[in-house]
């Protein structure tokens, strides 16, 4: 691999506090060096933004539900249709692309890193080989444990040390990053064709509740030393009056450690709901903001939505289905066996909508009203809130408020009286969404010591640089620019290897599977524990060698080693 030269280039790197220096950046071998010889490739920015390469803490790329939402709207992948370039693959689909369209989407946008935010244990398998297909992002996958009985197990039994063990030996055996609770019993209660209403209500069949659930799985990732903290869906995503459990659920890792890291909740958008009924549903951000600036040790994702067409996927399967009673339209309901479950349904969210305009504006009250950067990440939950397509725009309203106002002018005229975003003046900077968009993700997953977000010495060479000059531009007034400069790169670099130049995928790179590997004793090997082992056997349509994730399955595999204490 020849050696590289990045020359001129005004580099924001919040990890390093670097916050706009004109400088250099030396490539060798895929990892940034100290220096090359004079003889090596030069590219010069000429002064244009230089970021780390884009992290996308929560998205849905790969995976058995994402197929689903292909294989039941063929009039979406009509969309966004190309054909073979070279090695370069035939692409279709705009909501829910084809791995190839995903991968060279992001990359012209300089999105390097990529998780995806559910993944069934019993069926990693198919994520895995799609991950393989999604050539030039790394990949990592939270392994969702809402609906496991052996986890239902050891918190009925207040085993932290039995949950810990059931989490770690399933990280291991599917090739998992990190714990993802998807309406943590309320999955395994649609089962049943029920719900749970509250964090105190009990799952049926179970002698446990979602409050007990979250907390002893908190309590069994920081035994384990994982690099993530819990990823949570909240339970009664998408309900009016949803505020209330969000903030009773925010309390939960109170009494932890303030230093570190113990939740993440993701797309809080949808569960900042005020009111009583989708009549007088409004916004309660602020309520859910002032929470999360008093707590370090939470993050967030913003779950923007924005308007048109898109798909909802997600493990929450009620919510799913009280999505298909308002929309009426195509849904899927899919169970995993003793794991989890998934629902899929096509929206559309319109302007006209006071309903869907509201979710708009919440989603920007969160990232402009949380004080801190640092604790909430710039997502969409694609493509549950809209296709990450639509990131640059979501940049754009968060840099300018005059573009704020243009578009709460065209939205329900109800947003302006049941949400606080048109009182909001802040506007963020370039460095705030470096932070939001690479080194934030990049901590909140804790990847830094992989060699993401930052241009440390043997960090990957995995490089953005933007179209636009931050020391001559006005974010605020000039938003189209920096709008345009977003939606794709001069050049997107991955592994020190330019993919992307201008807007067009020229190359492709082999990307890599990072998962989690914990250290677990011998009293914590479920392998020895007769119920966990019958389990396979009286239940599982599958054996338990049958279960496991073969290495083939994961080549480029980097396993992060945790231990526990």
């Amino acid at each position: 691999m020849p050696e590289l030269l990045i020359k001129n280039a005004f580099v924001i790197d919040p990890l390093q506090g670097i916050h706009g220096d004109i400088m250099d950046i030396s490539i060798r071998d895929g990892r940034i060096v100290d220096k090359v010889s004079g003889s090596c490739e030069v590219i010069d920015a000429a002064g244009n933004l230089t970021l780390p390469g884009g992290i996308d803490s929560h998205t849905h790329v790969c995976g058995t539900k994402v197929n689903f939402g292909r294989y039941m709207s063929p009039e979406d992948m009509r969309a966004g249709r190309t054909p073979r370039r070279g090695a370069m693959y035939p692409t279709s689909g705009y909501t829910v692309p084809t791995t190839y369209g995903n991968s060279y989407r992001y990359s012209k946008m300089g999105y390097t890193t990529l998780l995806e935010g559910a993944m069934a244990p019993m069926e990693a398998r198919h994520t895995h080989e799609e991950f393989a297909a999604t050539p030039m992002q790394d990949m990592l996958a939270n392994t969702l444990f809402d609906g496991n009985w052996s986890l239902f197990e050891a918190v009925g039994d207040k085993d932290i040390r039995q949950a810990a063990a059931v989490i770690g030996w399933t990280l291991a055996a599917v090739k998992g990053f990190g714990i993802k609770l998807t309406n943590p019993g309320g999955t395994e209660a649609w089962g049943f064709g029920e719900d749970l209403a509250s964090i105190d209500e009990e799952v049926p069949n179970w002698d446990i509740t979602p409050r007990e659930i979250i907390d002893t799985t908190i309590r069994a990732c920081e035994l384990l030393h994982l690099p993530h903290s819990v990823h949570l869906h909240c339970n009664n995503l998408g309900m009016p009056g949803n505020y209330r459990t969000t903030l009773e659920t925010l309390d939960i890792p109170g009494d932890m450690n303030p230093d570190r890291q113990t939740l993440y909740l993701t797309h809080v958008q949808f569960h900042s709901y005020g009111g009583n009924t989708w009549g007088d549903i409004k916004s309660e951000a602020k309520k859910i903001s002032d929470s999360i600036n008093n707590k370090p040790q939470v993050v967030i994702d913003m779950g923007q939505v924005m308007f048109g067409r898109t798909m909802t996927m997600t493990a929450d399967g009620p919510m799913e289905f009280r999505l298909y009673t308002l929309h009426h339209n195509k849904w899927s309901n899919h169970d995993v066996e003793l794991e989890t479950g998934s629902g899929i349904i096509p929206v559309y969210y319109s302007r006209k909508s006071s309903v869907n305009s509201i979710m708009w504006a919440i989603g920007l009250e969160l990232a402009l009203l949380v004080k801190n950067p640092w604790q909430c990440m710039l997502t969409t939950d694609n493509p549950n809130g809209a296709p990450f397509v639509k990131y640059p725009e979501i940049i754009g309203l968060l840099m300018s408020n005059k573009y704020r106002e243009k578009e709460l002018r065209q939205v329900h005229r109800l947003t302006t009286d049941r949400t606080s975003l048109g009182t909001i003046d802040r506007e963020l900077s370039f460095e705030e969404i470096a932070v939001m968009t690479r080194a934030g993700q990049a901590k909140a997953l804790g990847i830094i010591n992989q060699g993401k977000g930052h241009f440390r010495e043997d960090a990957l060479a995995d490089i953005a640089i933007y179209p636009v000059k931050p020391d001559q531009t006005d974010p605020s007034l000039q938003y189209e620019e920096v709008i345009g400069a977003f939606q794709q790169t001069l050049y997107t670099l991955k592994d020190g290897v330019i993919v992307s130049r201008d807007g067009e995928v020229i190359t492709g790179v082999a990307n890599r599977t990072f998962w989690s590997k914990a250290n677990l004793p011998e009293d914590m090997d479920v392998m020895k524990s007769p119920r966990f082992v019958e389990k396979f056997s009286r239940f599982y349509s599958v054996d338990l060698e049958n279960y496991l994730v073969q290495d083939e399955y994961v080549q480029r595999g980097v396993a992060i080693k945790a231990g526990t204490s």
